[in-house]
């Protein structure tokens, strides 16, 4: 259920953010704090270096590392 969760989410947060990957922050801002448990905000600090030294699209590399965070290989 959790992984519907963050996949609903993550989805919420590429349709609305309009602009690239550093658009998404301020909804990833919310949803550390909202969801604390997924990952805080010095995590997210760490998502967005990691996101952008890896090849790819930076939400879908922020996206993967919050899966794979909270859900293991399954997330």
């Amino acid at each position: 259920m959790i992984i519907l969760e963050m996949c609903w989410r993550f989805f919420l947060t590429g349709l609305f953010a309009v602009g690239g990957g550093l658009a998404t922050l301020p909804f990833l801002t919310e949803m550390s704090i909202a969801h604390p448990e997924w990952f805080t905000q010095e995590m997210l600090v760490n998502m967005v270096a990691v996101s952008e030294s890896t090849p790819g699209p930076i939400g879908v590399n922020m996206a993967t590392y919050v899966g794979y965070t909270v859900a293991g290989i399954p997330g």
